[in-house]
Formats: structure tokens, C-alpha cells, sequence
């Protein structure tokens, strides 16, 4: 399917300033502590700005992470507006097959409003408690572990509160979460690919695990800001955008500087301004209505109130009431940035020439383990540098290295490779996986033979290295 372009405009003409977008890109880029990946703002309608950094490109997926649960609640809104899920239903009712076991009348309370607002009655996350209950049934496991208070009254983010919910939309429609949402949402609003880990049930988890662009991303945002009305058509109940983005429950204190602590809506957290949707290490699809604004990001930090803190000190002065005049070299400036953005390749010395022959093929042991890599091999070739990461099972992931620039290949998983070597005897290198937010850094010691590995944000799946992006199904 083709993906048809979001209206486009300058900054000024939607009344945004580029300057404070500038000086966003500025701050986002000294942060030691945030690698930005992709930017897009929509003022009005139309996207005012976009970029992505490279290697990092407009059409790549990215991992969501928790952003996910957003297009959940989108799949449930969708069920109840044809009716197949009411939302004061008992959740339990779902699940016949349980009835008889799910004896505690906090559990048996438990609605489809509270699994869609984490308010199950739980106070902490139940994850490793319901996957201990039943490994194979999280949903069974979830409703085994008792709430400490009654449904509702208590706010706690839960895995298994979201996963429930997702369960719930694929079980009365028959399909999975991206199945049923392809011709109710992707197709309408013009996304393009997207996938979604599937768990051992085989369910699209729901709580994470969507891989969509930031194009997408924004899309949502839009749809949302918008009511749910699309080109004209409705799409989503403006009752339950309403709903989905206002406080279902309190989480805190929402006088505190600290946007987690402004209230859950469905799937949807609150804002200092406005609301979001979010997912670990800096995936964010701000909405503002008090600005018609829609604020998409994809990111690797775990600075996560660092990045609002800056959208909320930069951006939202950029959002001005009206068009801008003479502005269009500022404009045209900010257009030529955003085309340019890049991470810097990782550093390093070309392979040392008196040591060609030992480096020429060689194989590292990990000095500690590494997610089933067993080891990494060093070959020089024609064509430059390789590594070739052997995981347990045999499967090996080829990698090239090249000077001062990424790396690019795309299977068995879409990687990004820069480095070289620290000193004769050290090689060091960095491998994006370019579908989520993580980054690999490997150095290899030639004296020991060994290798060390360090995530920069660490996956929250310990899955093998091949299946570091998205589910091709």
C-alpha cells in the first residue's frame, strides 16, 4: 500500500517559529545522555518540521516499546464502538474458561475500564507474578494474582493490565490487534508497514512490541487531536477520545514537575501540557491541543523527562498564534538541518598494518555472557573488515565494518556498523539495531581473545541478536 504524504507547510505559515525549533534540536543534540533518532512536528494540519538521524531514515520501523499500548486502546475504542466490548463489563466475563478458578472478588470485579486505565487494584507491576502463575496463559496468570485493593481506587503501570485488554479485542474479533486495526486505522489514515511481536499464545502482546514508523506515530497523534475524525471521517467515537484522554485515575501528585505523575487516561498518560503516549527510552506522540499540535519522537535515552522538559522549554514558545512574516530564511535554514541530521560514527584508527596478519582471522570468546553469543570472528577482506556474530544455535549475523561512516545491512537484521581500533591490539565496535532503539557496543581485546559487550539502553527482552527488529511474518 502506498503511504499517502501528511499536508506539509513551513513553520511560519502554521505559526511556529523555527528558531525555538532550532534551539530544541540544539539542546536535544548536547544532552549527553539522549540519542535522538527521528523528529516530526505538526502544527495545524500540516507537518512543519521532520528529520531523521542517520543512520536512522523516514521509512525504517522502530520499536515502540509502551507506545504501543496507545494503538492498543485505539483497537478497544474501535471494539466499542461496534459493540463487542463494553467497558463495564467484568473482565473475567471474557474468559468463561477461568470462571471457576478466579475465585477472588477483587479479581472477579475487575472491569475492562480498569485493565484499559491500570487500575486493576494492583499497587506494583504484576508481570513476573502472572507469568510465574502461567507461563503460557498470561491472562489466566493476571487474573491467579489477587488485587491489593479494589478495582479502580489505585493506580499501578501493569503489563498485564494492558495485555488483557489487547486479549480482550482479539478475542471478539477474531483477529490479531494489527489485522483488525489494518482496515479500521492504518488504511484510513494512510500508515503504511507496521508489525507486532507476537507472544507464546500467539497474540500481538499489546503492552509493547509495535514497530511502526514516526510517520505513523504522528498519524495517531493527528486522529486523536482531531476527535477522531479523519479527512472528514469519523473514525474513532469522540466519546471515547475523550475518554482515553482524560484522568481515569490519579497517579501522583499533579502539582509536581514530573509529567508520570498528571494522571492515566486509557493507555494515554497526561501531561503537564496536554497528553501522550509513550514507550521506554524516548518513543513519545505528544498531543496539544491548547496548540493544535502533534509532537512525534523515536529515541534511545532513559533521560525520558529530560526530552518533555526540553519540547516543553523550547517548543512550546515556538507555537505561536498566528502566521510569521519574514521568515523565510529561517525556514529554509531549519529545512536544510533537519536534512542533514546524523549520529556521528563511532571512532576509531584504521586495522594497524603491523599487526595484519593476526588480525587477518581471528575468533573471540565473550569475556561475559551476551544473550546467546557465543562468540565474535574478525576476518579481513577485498572489501574491508567483517564480524560475524555466532549466536547458540549457529545462526551468524555478518557485519562490515567500514571508516569513518555506517555500516548498512539489512539482513538477517537491520544493522549499522562504525569503529575501529582503539590501539593495535583493541578494535571496537558499535552495531545499531536499526528497528529499535538499542545499540550494541563491542570491543575486542587480541591479546585474550576475548570480546565485552554493553547495551547503551539495555533491550527489555533478552531476545537472541537476529531478532532485534521487527517481526516479518
Amino acid at each position: 500500500m502506498s503511504v499517502r504524504p501528511l499536508p506539509q507547510s513551513t513553520p511560519a505559515a502554521q505559526g511556529v517559529d523555527a528558531d525555538g525549533v532550532h534551539a530544541f534540536l540544539d539542546a536535544l543534540e548536547a544532552a549527553p545522555g539522549i540519542e535522538p533518532h527521528s523528529l516530526m512536528i505538526l502544527r495545524h494540519g500540516h507537518v512543519v518540521a521532520s528529520g531523521w538521524w542517520a543512520p536512522y531514515a523516514e521509512d525504517r520501523l522502530h520499536l515502540l516499546y509502551s507506545l504501543s499500548k496507545s494503538f492498543t486502546a485505539t483497537a478497544a475504542g474501535l471494539a466499542a464502538a461496534e459493540g463487542l466490548i463494553r467497558l463495564d463489563d467484568p473482565v473475567i466475563s471474557y474468559f468463561p474458561e477461568f470462571e471457576a478458578e478466579i475465585t477472588d472478588p477483587r479479581s472477579r470485579a475487575m472491569l475492562v475500564r480498569h485493565v484499559a486505565s491500570m487500575a486493576s487494584g494492583h499497587v506494583a507491576e504484576t508481570l513476573d507474578r502472572a507469568r510465574a502463575m502461567d507461563r503460557e496463559e498470561l491472562v489466566r496468570g493476571f487474573l491467579l494474582v489477587p488485587p491489593d485493593r479494589d478495582p479502580g481506587t489505585v493506580f499501578a503501570y501493569n503489563q498485564p493490565a494492558t495485555y488483557t485488554l489487547a486479549a480482550i479485542v482479539q478475542r471478539v474479533t477474531g483477529q490479531s490487534l494489527i489485522d483488525y486495526l489494518r482496515p479500521r486505522l492504518f488504511e484510513p489514515l494512510g500508515i503504511g508497514e507496521a508489525a507486532w511481536q507476537r507472544d507464546r499464545a500467539g497474540r500481538d502482546v499489546g503492552f509493547s512490541g509495535l514497530h511502526a514508523t514516526t510517520d505513523a506515530v504522528l498519524r495517531l497523534g493527528r486522529l486523536y487531536l482531531q476527535g477522531g475524525m479523519w479527512e472528514g471521517e469519523r473514525l474513532l467515537p469522540e466519546s471515547w477520545v475523550a475518554e482515553a484522554t482524560r484522568v481515569q485515575v490519579s497517579n501522583g501528585d499533579s502539582l509536581s514537575g514530573t509529567d508520570w505523575q498528571q494522571g492515566y487516561g486509557f493507555q494515554f498518560w497526561m501531561c503537564r501540557h496536554g497528553y501522550r503516549g509513550d514507550g521506554a527510552y524516548g518513543q513519545f506522540c505528544v498531543v496539544l491541543p491548547e496548540y493544535d499540535a502533534v509532537i512525534a519522537t523515536t529515541a534511545a535515552t532513559v533521560q525520558m523527562q529530560q526530552v518533555l522538559d526540553l519540547v516543553w522549554e523550547h517548543l512550546l514558545p515556538a507555537f505561536r498564534p498566528g502566521p510569521l512574516s519574514d521568515r523565510e530564511r529561517t525556514d529554509a535554514a531549519l529545512t536544510e538541518r533537519l536534512s542533514g541530521l546524523a549520529l556521528p560514527p563511532a571512532g576509531g584508527k584504521p586495522a594497524p598494518a603491523e599487526r595484519a596478519e593476526e588480525w587477518a582471522a581471528v575468533e573471540f570468546t565473550p569475556a561475559e555472557p551476551l544473550a546467546r553469543t557465543t562468540s565474535v570472528e574478525v576476518a579481513a577482506g577485498a572489501d574491508g573488515t567483517r564480524l560475524t556474530l555466532v549466536e547458540d544455535d549457529g545462526h551468524r549475523i555478518e557485519l562490515r565494518l567500514a571508516e569513518n561512516e555506517w555500516s548498512i545491512a539489512e539482513e538477517p537484521v537491520p544493522t549499522a556498523v562504525s569503529g575501529g581500533w582503539t590501539d593495535t591490539g583493541t578494535l571496537t565496535v558499535d552495531v545499531i539495531f536499526l528497528e529499535t532503539p538499542h545499540r550494541l557496543t563491542l570491543t575486542c581485546s587480541l591479546p585474550d581473545r576475548t570480546f565485552t559487550a554493553r547495551w547503551h539502553t539495555e533491550p527489555l527482552q533478552p531476545l537472541p541478536l537476529r531478532a532485534m527488529g521487527a517481526p516479518r511474518r
